[in-house]
């Protein structure tokens, strides 16, 4: 039963994020620039409200646009395969913190902060399903930057013996010019 209530959770994820993504890049969120709606252009910036403020920052610029909407395509692409399905809930789950926390400080409807809950519980449902996995790959990646600082530290050390013995051959150098002359 685990098996098809985590591959529903993903399916609704991937379904939905691909339909906000899509959404993003085919104009159908923000306001764009050069293109905002009368209500909004014709107020100044002190009387815009949070969202429209928010919602015309956010459409300023389109390679952002196309940053979040070819991510959130991506992240959700990947929950269709099990090999993937983790580093789709990696790449979803900061962008879904961020549109939450969007959500409450900017809008005053709460149907889009209530989906966007809605997605992020249901990628930490897979996240649970998978805790053995997860584990594993937290085991691997502290070992990894184990590896990483030991390694790191015999570069520097190795970094720092090759200096002083430049010092001294330099220092020996500099004494024997000056001992003996131009």
């Amino acid at each position: 039963m685990k098996k098809y209530i985590e591959l529903a959770a993903r399916i609704h994820v991937f379904l939905l994020l691909n339909l906000y993504g899509l959404g993003k890049i085919m104009n159908g969120q923000f306001h764009r620039k050069g293109n905002l709606p009368p209500e909004v252009a014709s107020q100044t910036l002190e009387n815009v409200g949070s969202f429209d403020l928010a919602w015309t920052f956010m459409g300023h610029s389109y390679i952002y646009i196309l940053f979040v909407g070819i991510s959130q395509i991506i992240g959700a692409w990947c929950l269709l395969w099990n090999r993937t399905k983790l580093l789709g809930v990696a790449i979803l789950i900061p962008i879904l913190v961020n549109i939450i926390v969007f959500d409450v400080i900017f809008l005053d409807t709460y149907g889009a902060l209530a989906s966007a809950i809605i997605y992020f519980l249901l990628l930490m449902l897979v996240l649970y399903f998978n805790k053995d996995q997860v584990a594993e790959v937290i085991k691997l990646m502290t070992q990894k930057t184990k590896n990483i600082s030991e390694s790191f530290t015999i570069k520097i050390k190795t970094i720092g013996m090759a200096l002083a013995i430049f010092l001294l051959v330099f220092s020996f150098e500099q004494l024997m010019v000056n001992i003996i002359g131009h």
